[in-house]
């Protein structure tokens, strides 16, 4: 099956920026795009009654849909969906098993955080899944050269999409540096153990020399987000574990700090 990126729109700005990018992620990744826009017409949607909603009839939507496709310099499919997003990603994904599930954040500014219930943390909890999120502001559009990973330092597998995530990062070949948030200056040199962790998943594979760097933070997603600034690097990966995406708790998480705040794209590989 040729590689796939699902990408989901509601044809505002934060998705058009989104499908920017996997655009041109496409290209070196050699991917067709999976053009996906979710009518949400169930009234057990919770997302019914916060934000701006696409409420086009179907024939308005086939006509868009079809419209964007048309002007896209890579190959797409373009497929309506029904209900709660998150259940129409995970259909999505068991039909076309795409590398990453990618969206775009839209402006939360005016909104705490807590309040906040983002697709993107719907469909993690619903469907753990490789995603990318970029956000509404993203400063560019190009595939990224400077890669940020952080990691906790513990050993971890990316299961059945280790192959995936080595592809994406083998083809970009961007630069990759390895970053750990610790607490204070005098924590000492990178423990070995967290460039260790990375290199056991294979993820470094066919990639120039691997750099690391320590975030010195005693809050582990203000270290992150202070690192990860578009003068710096053009993508940040996080690991995110089983447990970041058991219920409520998954609002407090790293993960879901650096989703809704980061100034720059957020790839999240799910992890055990």
């Amino acid at each position: 099956m040729a590689a796939s990126l699902l990408i989901l729109t509601d044809f505002f700005q934060a998705a058009n920026r989104a499908l920017d990018y996997a655009t041109n992620l496409a290209v070196p990744l050699k991917a067709r795009l999976v053009l996906l826009h979710v009518r949400r017409d169930s009234i057990l949607d919770p997302e019914m009654f916060t934000g701006q909603l696409s409420n086009l009839s179907q024939e308005a939507m086939d006509l868009a849909l079809n419209g964007v496709a048309s002007h896209l310099p890579v190959p797409v499919v373009a497929e309506v969906g029904h209900g709660r997003i998150a259940f129409a990603v995970a259909d999505a994904v068991t039909r076309h098993h795409p590398q990453l599930v990618v969206l775009g954040r839209a402006d939360h500014s005016g909104t705490p955080n807590e309040l906040v219930e983002t697709t993107s943390l719907d469909i993690l909890r619903t469907t753990p899944y490789p995603m990318l999120v970029v956000p509404h502001s993203v400063e560019s559009t190009a595939p990224p050269r400077r890669v940020l990973l952080v990691v906790d330092g513990e050993n971890f597998t990316l299961g059945e999409h280790a192959g995936s995530a080595r592809q994406f990062l083998a083809a970009l070949g961007a630069e990759l540096v390895v970053g750990h948030v610790m607490p204070d200056r005098h924590s000492g040199e990178l423990p070995p153990s967290v460039l260790d962790s990375v290199l056991r998943t294979g993820l470094a594979l066919e990639l120039p020399p691997v750099g690391t760097r320590t975030l010195v933070n005693e809050d582990v997603a203000a270290g992150i987000l202070h690192a990860a600034q578009p003068k710096d690097f053009d993508l940040v990966v996080l690991i995110a574990r089983q447990r970041s995406f058991m219920g409520n708790l998954f609002h407090r998480s790293v993960t879901a700090q650096v989703l809704l705040e980061s100034k720059i794209p957020v790839l999240v590989l799910p992890a055990k």
